[in-house]
């Protein structure tokens, strides 16, 4: 394998997510924000990640050879093993844990295992290829990085870092559903049923809708219970104003293109809610 093919191995995208994710749990605590912390933080979260990631690619090669988007990835193509992946996931889990405990406490690496436990063995083992609320329950992965960043600073502080993990269990699904939609005919040549290739693209975009209108709700909460002051409440209304626009033209319209726009605008708007975080906390 070569090193590119390593790195796409690692999902880094989706591992800077996470980091991001937990460092916006961290600010949400911290009085006074450490780089030292914030970075050792950072290289936890992504090797969590990467390992998780790892993993996906190993397990769902199969599936992955019959889509255009993941045919040429490593696995699907035979240029790893799974012993080589399966090895190297374990050893980033590890290093990962290793390293929230060391650095801060058990309870990090607690909600840095969880979080990989339900995207390994809750969504892509079991869910994923049987039923079409796999992303939903799956999403939840992603809200173990929120509590880990959290934990990081005061494992006592649960309200405001359990409200971001709503948000983020919230989020997932009207983010990757609008993928769905971009990608269905892929999903349907594998025999995943997302739920586009469960109900279609129109009843798909009217469930982004009604999932999102209770996202925007959930991100008011900081601001609604006084956890979070004006400047995190505006930005949130806004940015949510401006997600569910997008939604709506989805609905009129459930082609490819304002799928992915859709797609596309979830994610300077979770963006935008971690700097609100930061803002009303830090400014």
């Amino acid at each position: 394998m070569t090193f590119r093919q390593y790195i796409e191995l690692l999902k880094p995208r989706i591992a800077l997510m996470i980091a991001l994710t937990a460092i916006t749990g961290y600010a949400a605590v911290a009085t006074k924000v450490d780089p030292v912390a914030v970075l050792l933080l950072t290289l936890a979260m992504v090797l969590g990640s990467a390992a998780s990631a790892v993993f996906n690619h190993v397990w769902d090669r199969d599936i992955d050879r019959l889509m255009r988007r993941t045919g040429r990835r490593p696995m699907a193509t035979g240029a790893g093993t799974p012993a080589l992946g399966f090895t190297l996931a374990v050893v980033l889990m590890v290093a990962g844990m290793a390293l929230a405990h060391a650095a801060f406490n058990w309870v990090v690496a607690l909600h840095l295992f969880l979080g990989g436990f339900v995207y390994v063995a809750i969504y892509t083992v079991w869910l994923k290829r049987r039923h079409w609320t796999n992303i939903i329950i799956g999403g939840a992965a992603g809200s173990f990085a929120v509590l880990a960043g959290a934990a990081a600073v005061d494992q006592t502080q649960w309200l405001l870092p359990m409200v971001l993990a709503l948000v983020l269990f919230l989020w997932t699904p009207s983010h990757f559903w609008s993928l769905a939609i971009l990608l269905a005919e892929d999903y349907r040549q594998a025999g995943v049923p997302m739920l586009p290739v469960v109900v279609g693209a129109k009843r798909t975009a009217w469930c982004i809708l009604g999932n999102s209108l209770i996202l925007v709700a959930a991100s008011l909460l900081p601001w609604w219970l006084g956890l979070l002051g004006d400047a995190y409440g505006i930005m949130a209304a806004v940015s949510g104003a401006v997600l569910l626009g997008f939604n709506l033209v989805l609905v009129k319209d459930t082609s490819r293109r304002w799928a992915g726009w859709n797609f596309a605008a979830s994610m300077p708007y979770l963006l935008l809610l971690f700097i609100a975080v930061f803002v009303d906390k830090h400014w």
